[in-house]
């Protein structure tokens, strides 16, 4: 498998007459920005269930009491999450550039 992707990674370069480095950091860069959209749309359908705009403001709303934790706990704890690998998808994505 790893020789059969060298050689399509090598054909594909020449073919664009680009480097293979080059190839593989944009095909990359596209994969980690298309992931980072993902979790974007992810946390944005979460977000606008409750009308909040960060895990910390949906945090508060459970300590002030206006939102029950009850039924939404999963959701915090993904936006949580989702908060997490969007800044490791950021970062991945600025290294590659």
């Amino acid at each position: 498998m790893e020789v059969q992707s060298k050689s399509i990674l090598s054909k594909v370069a020449h073919d664009l007459r680009i480097s293979e480095e080059m190839l593989l950091r944009h095909g990359l860069r596209t994969f980690l920005e298309q992931q980072l959209r993902k979790v974007n749309a992810e946390m944005f359908e979460i977000l606008g269930r409750y009308g909040i705009n960060s895990v910390e403001e949906m945090e508060s709303h459970y300590k002030d009491g206006t939102l029950e934790e009850a039924g939404t706990w999963k959701d915090f704890q993904r936006l949580d999450h989702l908060e997490y690998k969007k800044d490791q998808l950021n970062d991945l994505v600025e290294a590659v550039s």
